[in-house]
């Protein structure tokens, strides 16, 4: 079946950088978007960042535009988000999620537009 797994979550000081995974299996990778979503504690789930697999073409949500890129391998199945700047509010468990899409993303991904979703890794920045 289609399964989502991050990793790469952990502990970072303000100003630092962390590099999240999402390794992908279960399907082909095609006509799709994978997106990254965090949520931290007492919030709702935010869409962050998603980037269509055939094309490349990405989105940003405001609060992370230009400190995080997402990227993707599609030899080895993976989407990346590479963090940079990060702040004491970036404090999360971080998801990615995966829909089957025929065009680019062209807003914030929205957590109902997502089909399959992995079970999260922690981000922690504290000083």
């Amino acid at each position: 079946q289609v399964q989502l797994v991050e990793s790469g979550g952990g502990l970072v000081q303000p100003g630092g950088s962390l590099r999240l995974s999402c390794a992908a299996s279960g399907f082909t990778f095609g006509w799709h978007q994978i997106a990254w979503f965090r949520q931290a504690p007492r919030k709702e789930r935010e869409g962050l960042s998603c980037i269509f697999n055939r094309d490349g073409s990405t989105y940003y949500a405001d609060s992370v535009k230009g400190r995080f890129t997402i990227s993707r391998d599609s030899a080895k199945n993976t989407v990346y988000l590479q963090m940079n700047s990060l702040k004491v509010e970036d404090t999360a468990v971080y998801y990615c999620a995966m829909r089957f899409s025929t065009a680019p993303p062209l807003a914030v991904p929205r957590r109902n537009e997502y089909q399959v979703w992995g079970q999260g890794t922690q981000v922690t920045v504290s000083s």
